[in-house]
């Protein structure tokens, strides 16, 4: 009996490679503006908490629009949500570009973040459902095009803020639009899917203990998160433009490759919460370290890259976490966590700039740290039910964790906390 040959991932339609290549161009904007932060501040004559405003504005519209894509999607299809998505961002990312003052640019991250989350919520679907190369070659395309975009992101803004520091917005905006033609030209009509989905769906789904725990611990975490992305940069010796892109290129592979091979292997080896609950104990010693260290340069660099590989292991399986517990629908599960873990995300840098503008630059990594032990504790809750979750996967036939499902791809649990594989089956997000 002959042996079929296993069909490459990256052996797709054009279609695929147009949503791929607009994830890697999506997924860039995590650490685009980094290396600009502090050139922001001088030359538009703006404080430390005002310029962390740009993560706040994103990340908290990306947050409430999170509840709001599915009832979007389900009734556009998903191609024009796609579409609808990418044009966002290319108006916004020109507009903030164009922009003469912090507050406008602030304004226009904001819409930015209605685009994000338009584009993030429909993408992986429809790379699937464009495959060619199976479920698993989706997923393995899908997951490489978010480890280029979050590892080359911070690089990208270095060069082009060296420039300018309209340079990043200008780039991303130019790139978006050939992702966009792209898209509307290759990729074929999606249809509409059967069912309506509810607008309220991914509120009632908080009533079930498991996600509101996870929900609540995703909150605290990016709450460490991103304030290590929106404070760090100001801490490193006034390093120019490129030099920061490059600090935060080591922070993004870092974040990469523990994605994708680390955590699979260390779930593995060590199950989900405890490996998760070190995760957690050794974020907060990192971020703790920067606080401790904030008048030292080489401190702050060594700590902001090591903590990549840190963060990268927690994406992972923090939402795989979700998706395990979660006794709703997946898209559902993935809109309520999304919602409620990029509240704290869009949060921390807002009340990072009082507490540093108050106390010293020290203070907002502190509490930081602080966060990250309380979503330590908070998880720890929740543990009986991982525990039991993994357990089940392990007896099922032909299940099993991610890592021992799809060994030979090294790995596929998402970089930025999306969309993912479920290990019970299908697409989760």
């Amino acid at each position: 009996m002959s042996v079929p040959v296993p069909t490459s991932p990256f052996r797709q339609p054009r279609a695929v490679w147009a949503v791929a290549f607009a994830c890697v161009v999506s997924f860039m904007g995590i650490g685009l503006v980094d290396p600009i932060l502090p050139a922001l501040a001088e030359q538009l004559d703006a404080t430390k908490g005002q310029v962390s405003l740009l993560f706040t504005s994103y990340l908290v519209v990306t947050a409430v629009a999170m509840l709001v894509t599915g009832w979007v999607s389900s009734r556009i299809g998903p191609k024009r949500t796609l579409i609808a998505g990418l044009a966002l961002i290319v108006v916004f990312a020109l507009a903030a570009g164009a922009s003469d003052t912090i507050g406008q640019i602030v304004g226009f991250r904001a819409g930015w973040g209605l685009g994000n989350a338009l584009f993030i919520a429909t993408s992986l679907a429809v790379i699937v459902a464009s495959s060619s190369g199976g479920f698993a070659g989706a997923i393995i395309l899908y997951e490489t095009a978010l480890g280029v975009g979050i590892a080359t992101g911070p690089l990208v803004g270095g060069l082009l803020g060296g420039i300018s520091w309209r340079g990043p917005f200008v780039g991303v905006a130019v790139l978006m639009t050939i992702a966009l033609v792209a898209t509307v030209v290759l990729l074929p009509a999606t249809p509409r899917p059967a069912g309506h989905s509810s607008i309220t769906a991914p509120l009632k789904a908080l009533r079930h203990r498991g996600l509101a725990t996870l929900g609540v611990t995703g909150l605290l975490y990016n709450w460490g998160f991103f304030t290590l992305l929106a404070y760090s940069p100001y801490l490193m010796g006034g390093l120019g433009e490129l030099q920061l892109g490059l600090v935060f290129f080591g922070w993004g592979l870092m974040v990469a490759v523990f994605s994708v091979f680390a955590a699979p292997r260390l779930q593995a080896r060590l199950g989900t919460s405890r490996t998760l609950l070190a995760v957690f104990a050794l974020l907060a010693a990192d971020l703790a370290v920067i606080g401790f260290g904030a008048a030292s340069p080489a401190v702050v660099i060594t700590a902001v890259v090591l903590a990549g590989a840190l963060i990268g292991v927690n994406n992972t399986l923090v939402t795989q976490a979700v998706m395990m517990v979660a006794p709703v629908e997946r898209p559902v599960a993935s809109a309520t966590y999304g919602f409620v873990r990029f509240l704290g995300g869009g949060l921390a840098p807002l009340a990072g700039g009082m507490l540093a503008a108050s106390f010293g630059d020290a203070v907002p990594f502190w509490v930081a740290a602080g966060t990250v032990l309380a979503g330590l504790v908070v998880f720890a809750t929740a543990r009986r039910l991982l525990d039991e979750a993994d357990a089940s996967m392990a007896a099922e036939p032909g299940e099993g964790h991610v890592a021992e499902a799809v060994e030979g791809a090294g790995g596929l649990e998402s970089l930025a906390g999306g969309e993912s594989l479920d290990p019970r089956g299908g697409v989760r997000g």
